[in-house]
């Protein structure tokens, strides 16, 4: 059976946004909710003649928006806060439903998305730069300019706030963007935050939205008049984002995935221990970057934390979150349920021992937990994105960061225990980009820096002071009275 949804206006079906709303060269993408395969409405898909087409417009666009009073400006920004603001609830809803989402995942998407809108509006009125050192008869500064135009491709998982985290800064610093949402979730990705700034009243062509697959991202990589590519999504693909950025001289950040680890001191509270790997490792199915991979538990205290997972696994319902009371929905598609599905049972020929789930229905895939998992174990060396908690043991602090740093990721760890000063000091050793105490891997409040080492990223971040170093370039300038004689 096909429905239709109507979330909030449907101007967007079949079109691509694009000097107005108008139909993709490439024919349309259907919209299809992962939890019972039904039809929720169609995009427009875009073409790499699309991409060019964008670029163009938005470099044309993008020196009179940067020109544009500083206050008004920031008015665009709160005024597309209130539109999320007001339609949160029908908004919320087909965030839900169209990345296979509880509700209260929609509700975090649309009210970070409000937050990060606000946070954009006050960049237009800080300080861009810095008096530097001045020398007689000339002075010297330094200033942020923006870029031109950047270009955001965002993943499904958490659509609307990983394509506006990029795409509201970039704009409040002076850019125009050309944006690419995942295909799986292009209107939660893209949709909702063109109408919103459209309505807001941002001026024409500095907001571009290209749903499409690889194509698109490539052509975006390598369009001459696109000056930055702000990139969220696997490792794999970061990794040829990044080489095609490279051999084309183009500023790339790049969020990739993560193998985070939660260590658990012995001198926990293994009830609240549990309660923190379970949410880390089973939050939207595990389709989280920063979501909780390995749970290094003391070897006092890893048979009961394993225990008390189980049991939460065989109790957290599963099914559809549009109609059913559930914990977890359907993970995103077929193959990466069968990818998960893989890591776990290899991992058990591999000798680690299932304790709960295992098994799938559909999309479904039940929380499951592994204990025993040790290095060289697919669960202990892969980035799962499922809905699995994997328990491995350890007898001492230095074991404890050792295995935590046995990976290439870097992105978010934590460390749990009655000791605050022992989890600082053991927390210190760890290399990862995010470090959280007391407490379990999956946190980020949108005004934050965020970003990975390792393949987790190259270094750059997003969100709160990162933003100006990200979608900026630093200009020096001098000025002098009068232009004086060389030595020449």
């Amino acid at each position: 059976m096909t429905t239709t949804v109507a979330p909030v206006s449907t101007v967007w079906t079949d079109n691509i946004y694009s000097r107005g709303w108008r139909k993709g060269t490439a024919g349309t993408i259907a919209i299809i909710e992962p939890a019972t395969g039904e039809t929720l409405g169609s995009v427009g898909a875009a073409s790499p003649a699309d991409v060019e087409i964008a670029a163009k417009a938005a470099l044309a666009a993008q020196p009179a928006w940067a020109e544009m009073p500083p206050r008004d400006r920031a008015a665009i920004f709160r005024r597309a806060a209130a539109v999320f603001e007001r339609d949160a609830e029908e908004m919320a809803a087909f965030i839900a439903r169209e990345t296979g989402a509880l509700l209260f995942k929609g509700q975090h998407e649309v009210r970070e998305a409000a937050v990060i809108l606000h946070s954009a509006a006050s960049m237009p009125l800080q300080p861009q730069g810095f008096v530097l050192p001045q020398v007689t008869g000339r002075f010297n500064f330094a200033r942020r300019v923006p870029l031109g135009v950047v270009g955001v491709i965002s993943p499904f998982n958490f659509p609307l706030i990983l394509s506006i985290r990029s795409v509201a800064p970039a704009l409040a610093a002076g850019n125009a963007v050309v944006l690419k949402p995942d295909r799986q979730t292009p209107v939660t990705g893209g949709m909702f935050i063109v109408r919103a700034f459209e309505e807001a009243g941002l001026p024409s062509d500095l907001l571009h939205v290209l749903p499409g697959g690889a194509d698109i991202g490539e052509a975006l990589c390598v369009d001459p008049n696109i000056a930055m590519i702000a990139f969220t999504g696997s490792t794999p693909a970061g990794r040829k984002v990044g080489e095609v950025c490279g051999r084309h001289l183009k500023k790339v950040a790049l969020e990739l995935g993560g193998k985070n680890s939660l260590i658990v001191l012995a001198d926990a509270d293994v009830e609240i221990a549990a309660s923190n790997a379970a949410f880390g490792s089973y939050l939207h199915q595990g389709q989280i970057c920063m979501a909780t991979g390995r749970i290094l538990a003391h070897a006092s205290i890893a048979g009961e934390l394993t225990a008390r997972l189980a049991e939460k696994a065989n109790h957290l319902p599963v099914g559809n979150p549009a109609t059913e009371q559930v914990a977890l929905g359907p993970l995103i598609n077929s193959r990466q349920r069968d990818r998960v599905h893989a890591i776990v049972h290899d991992s058990v020929a591999q000798g680690a021992k299932l304790e709960a789930g295992g098994s799938y229905r559909d999309l479904f895939y039940q929380p499951t937990v592994l204990s025993r998992v040790g290095p060289g174990m697919r669960a202990f060396e892969e980035e799962i994105f499922g809905p699995v908690a994997v328990v491995v043991p350890f007898t001492s602090d230095e074991e404890a960061v050792t295995l935590a740093n046995q990976t290439e990721f870097g992105l978010s760890a934590a460390v749990i225990s009655a000791d605050v000063g022992r989890a600082m000091a053991l927390g210190q050793q760890l290399k990862t980009g995010l470090l959280h105490i007391n407490d379990q891997t999956v946190a980020d409040d949108v005004v934050n820096p965020f970003g990975g080492r390792g393949i987790s990223g190259n270094g750059a971040s997003m969100g709160g002071p990162a933003d100006w170093e990200e979608y900026t370039q630093w200009q020096w300038v001098t000025l002098k009275n009068n232009a004086t004689m060389y030595p020449f």
